[in-house]
């Protein structure tokens, strides 16, 4: 698991502010309002020019996303939305993104914003086509978004570190207690409001990127005394990091939604109808939720192990790893071969979820799904993960070697292709490309060739006869996917991860049992 905890005390730009600097910060912050909620600053000039931050939403629609097959999904990595379960993707908004997509026959990209990038450009020039971050609706952000309807219902309750000695339950109780908060979360806005209205409140104004889990987690080694979270990760976090103590609530039922961009009114229709499936209001205003929503939220929010895992990346030293328990393992043997270690393993996640003893039904073995009739090895050699990643490595480098006359995208997706259907299917969609006048060098002219040969009429004029096309075409576009969410795990991981302290990387976590 990856370590994406930066230490508070690294921070370099952190703005503590009170009632009677209020003034002044709001002169000097212009970005920030993009995350108020009702608490409006008239004289503020910034208001006039934010919209110049944010660029003209490209047209893209749910139809260009369905022919391109791919719903680009932006997020952070955290524990309430995506993160990697000992190589595995997880997390809420994640695994609920993906059931939205599999019921359009969509893949998921995930794009995690560099840090100080915004989500909302990233949404607006199409690098992205829906925000899922459990993203709370206001005035503000409703300006430059357009939110789907809600799927969850949350509180804003402050939480104090259980260093500071006692428990304020009222909101004048806060008085003098610093409250370390991110600039632009949706918790920010309501304490102005509150200052607006005359409380005396000292924040701790974090710039940077920081999660909502990483600054409890400091306020659990009492690096920080207070802050604010929504209930339901704070009641998660509770089950496994010590010294969280939850004081006043500041708001209620505010309401969770994706994000999308305004122009794109046809994906719109198509998220308000899965969600409204899946949570909607009773007769008494109640709201009920799909089995399928109720089994998201117990394995995330509600005590599962792998919340564990998120909050515990260096439990066991057999798991360590940015990306997979087999980290320096895929460095070794993809060093060996010249490839690229993270494409090497973004393979090994989507072959067998690096499982190093699973067998398809088609015989293939171990994590890269080694067919022992095509290997050098034994069988039961191929249950040992270095033998078995080494001799998959060496056949995906054939196939690479194969295709090198291409550039550098165009052999790994033809040479993922080949590992996944077989040389002889990727030459005949080639070969239908060709009569069809398209470019057999091009994965993206030959993948609809391959497409055809689920149909008789094309692929009874070919060598090799039928292939399932359709999952080979979805094999190589959920790899490549899965490739550049990993690059950008990995540069995450090594901007902000922390010294380790203590035997888990910090002091106050606790393992349920």
């Amino acid at each position: 698991m990856i370590y994406l905890l930066p230490r508070l005390k690294r921070m370099s730009s952190i703005l503590t502010i009170s009632k009677r600097y209020k003034q002044t910060l709001y002169l000097g912050l212009g970005s920030f309002l993009l995350f108020s909620c009702s608490g409006k600053i008239e004289e503020n000039k910034a208001v006039e020019s934010i919209s110049s931050e944010f660029s003209t939403p490209i047209s893209r629609d749910f139809d260009q996303i369905k022919e391109e097959g791919v719903l680009r999904m932006i997020t952070r990595y955290s524990s309430g939305s995506y993160f990697l379960d000992h190589g595995i993707q997880a997390g809420f908004e994640y695994e609920f993104i993906q059931a939205f997509a599999k019921s359009h026959g969509l893949s998921v990209e995930v794009i995690i914003p560099a840090p100080n990038q915004s989500p909302i450009e990233l949404l607006n020039n199409g690098k992205g086509d829906i925000i899922a971050d459990n993203l709370t609706i206001n005035e503000e952000r409703s300006k430059w978004l357009r939110f789907s309807r809600s799927y969850n219902k949350v509180n804003q309750v402050v939480v104090v570190s259980s260093a500071l000695g006692y428990t304020p339950y009222q909101v004048n109780e806060l008085e003098g207690i610093p409250i370390t908060i991110q600039k632009n979360s949706s918790y920010y806005p309501v304490l102005l409001r509150l200052m607006d209205m005359g409380w005396n409140l000292e924040l701790n104004v974090i710039e940077e990127e920081r999660s909502t889990e990483s600054i409890l987690m400091d306020l659990a080694r009492g690096e920080v005394l207070a802050t604010v979270a929504d209930d339901h990760i704070l009641q998660a976090s509770k089950k496994y990091i010590r010294g969280l103590i939850e004081g006043p609530v500041l708001t209620q039922n505010d309401e969770i939604a994706w994000a999308l961009r305004t122009n794109a009114p046809i994906l719109e229709t198509q998220v308000n109808s899965f969600l409204s499936q899946h949570m909607w209001m009773d007769e008494y205003g109640t709201p009920k939720r799909s089995e399928f929503l109720n089994v998201l939220r117990k394995k995330y929010f509600e005590g599962s192990r792998q919340m564990a895992d998120y909050f515990n990346p260096v439990k066991d030293q057999q798991k360590m790893g940015a990306l997979s328990p087999y980290d320096s393992l895929m460095q070794q043997v993809a060093a060996e071969f010249g490839m690229d270690w993270v494409m090497l393993t973004a393979v090994a996640a989507q072959e067998s979820k690096f499982d190093s003893e699973v067998v398809s039904w088609a015989g293939a073995v171990g994590i890269m799904q080694v067919i022992p009739k095509y290997s050098e090895q034994t069988a039961d050699s191929l249950l040992i993960p270095e033998i078995n990643i080494r001799e998959g490595a060496r056949i995906l480098s054939e196939h690479i070697q194969h295709y090198s006359y291409m550039d550098s995208l165009e052999s790994w997706s033809f040479a993922l292709a080949s590992y996944n259907a077989g040389a002889g299917h990727i030459a005949d969609a080639r070969r239908i490309a060709m009569d069809h006048n398209k470019d057999p060098n091009k994965w993206a002219d030959v993948a609809p060739s391959l497409l055809k040969k689920m149909e008789p009429k094309y692929y009874e004029q070919t060598r090799h006869g039928y292939a399932r096309g359709i999952e080979t075409v979805q094999y190589v576009q959920n790899i490549l996917n899965r490739y550049n969410t990993y690059k950008a795990i990995i540069v995450l991981s090594q901007e902000s991860r922390p010294e380790p302290k203590g035997i888990l990387g910090f002091n106050n976590l606790k393992i349920a049992g």
